[in-house]
């Protein structure tokens, strides 16, 4: 009744004639003289941000993290996070500086000018400077991604760091990111400067001619610096061949001195292959091998043998075992050679060894004198000359049996094998036991101290 008595008399004449009409200005009417709300009720207005993403809208938590990034400043940022093991098999495929020129210009001349240009010059020089920036960018882009997708060697672990450094050389792995960068950018320059060239022929002639000296110019700087991206090529090679570790897989080391016979006993113990000749230093890096002990995989490293020198003067092939020993939780089987027939006399023997067992006296040990077949009766047929006038007791000890609670084997004639293999899988589940529990040794705090 209140709204009826409210109405004036055009009013009830246009609700008796269209009710629709009026009630359709009464909302207009209601809410041109409402109030606006005020800043408490837009407290409880809930809203949705939804960004535009290849031209359609999606809410916000529709989109995930890598699609949108916020800035941080630096200083908000943390410490570079630590890459675990596995870096190098994750490297990207780099083509061959050949290929991937061959592949930008194919592509570039693919590019067709804007349609719609009338004018012979316009098209021309549209259609120059757009190939020249497609041929700039085809070159340049895979550049990029080679040098995202390469792990900085500050952020890698420390075993694989010193990988880097003995396989490739002190330095090589950044030098040849830098050229292939180099190269990116000097691919910007050239390409920027003669597609805006391009761009302002004044004729087709001169356009065609820009568009071909473009072209030139790019080419000589792929011949002449192009061999970094075949450098990086090769370093990806060299990397991703190398034997990945599970750090949560208990590993036994194999250590000794240069043919002792070290990859005899990696093939007798696991499915590792490695290349057995009678000459020194047939290791030539780090192989990795698995064996399976009741249902259980284990791995088995064979590395190359160390001689008797200071750290400053051992090759890299040394290193590489040391590296093994330094950043890697691993039980050790030590080879001796008790004969001399791998060209270390039997007191050097002892003396790396000594140095290492106390380097490296918090792991599980097993130590193993092999060629067993060649010590008749405990009266070894000496292969190499030493001369015995000062031995001390504790080294004429080792020269007669090895170390104490050693493993006489051969390989030949399969002695004290069943033994050995006993005893390894006996270390290996001890070592499983300590991953499990999270009880490890630290490998660098233990070759430090």
């Amino acid at each position: 009744m209140k709204l009826a008595s409210s109405l004036f008399p055009n009013q009830w004449r246009l609700l008796a004639s269209s009710p629709q009409l009026y009630l359709q200005s009464f909302i207009f009417s209601t809410a041109s003289t409402a109030k606006s709300p005020t800043l408490r009720q837009y407290r409880n207005l809930q809203t949705g941000v939804s960004p535009v993403v290849t031209s359609s809208y999606l809410p916000t938590s529709y989109i995930t993290q890598k699609q949108i990034e916020i800035p941080t400043s630096p200083e908000k940022q943390g410490p570079p996070v630590q890459e675990s093991l596995g870096a190098f098999q994750k490297l990207p495929m780099v083509m061959p500086s050949i290929d991937l020129y061959s592949s930008a210009l194919r592509k570039s001349k693919r590019v067709q000018p804007t349609k719609g240009i009338a004018n012979i010059a316009k098209r021309e020089r549209n259609r120059g400077a757009k190939q020249l920036d497609a041929f700039m960018k085809e070159l340049a882009l895979p550049l990029k991604g080679y040098m995202e997708s390469f792990p900085r060697r500050r952020l890698l672990h420390p075993y694989e760091r010193s990988l880097i450094e003995l396989t490739l050389g002190d330095g090589k792995y950044e030098e040849v990111l830098g050229k292939v960068d180099a190269l990116r950018k000097k691919v910007l320059s050239v390409g920027k400067e003669h597609a805006s060239l391009c761009a302002k022929a004044l004729s087709k002639r001169e356009a065609e001619d820009r568009l071909s000296e473009g072209v030139e110019k790019l080419e000589l700087v792929f011949q002449q610096e192009g061999s970094a991206v075949d450098d990086l090529l090769s370093i990806a090679k060299v990397l991703r061949a190398m034997p990945v570790v599970d750090l949560e897989m208990p590993t036994l080391c194999l250590v000794g001195a240069p043919n002792v016979g070290k990859s005899s006993l990696v093939r007798i113990l696991s499915t590792g292959k490695p290349e057995i000749c009678n000459y020194p230093f047939t290791t030539r890096g780090i192989l990795m091998g698995h064996v399976i002990l009741n249902y259980q995989r284990f791995q088995v490293t064979d590395t190359p043998g160390l001689l008797r020198r200071c750290d400053e003067d051992r090759n890299n092939l040394e290193k590489l075992t040391l590296a093994v020993l330094t950043h890697l939780p691993t039980a050790v089987l030590y080879v001796h050679d008790l004969t001399g027939e791998c060209g270390t006399s039997p007191s050097d023997q002892f003396r790396i060894y000594k140095e290492i067992k106390e380097r490296f006296k918090d792991y599980l040990w097993i130590d193993v004198v092999s060629k067993c077949d060649l010590l008749g009766g405990g009266s070894p047929v000496m292969y190499a000359k030493e001369d015995r006038s000062n031995d001390e007791e504790e080294i004429i000890k080792y020269r007669e049996t090895g170390p104490d609670e050693a493993f006489h084997v051969s390989v030949k004639t399969e002695q004290g094998l069943s033994e050995l293999k006993s005893r390894v899988k006996e270390v290996l589940s001890t070592e499983m036991e300590k991953i499990k529990s999270g009880v490890r040794v630290d490998p660098s705090v233990v070759a430090s101290s």
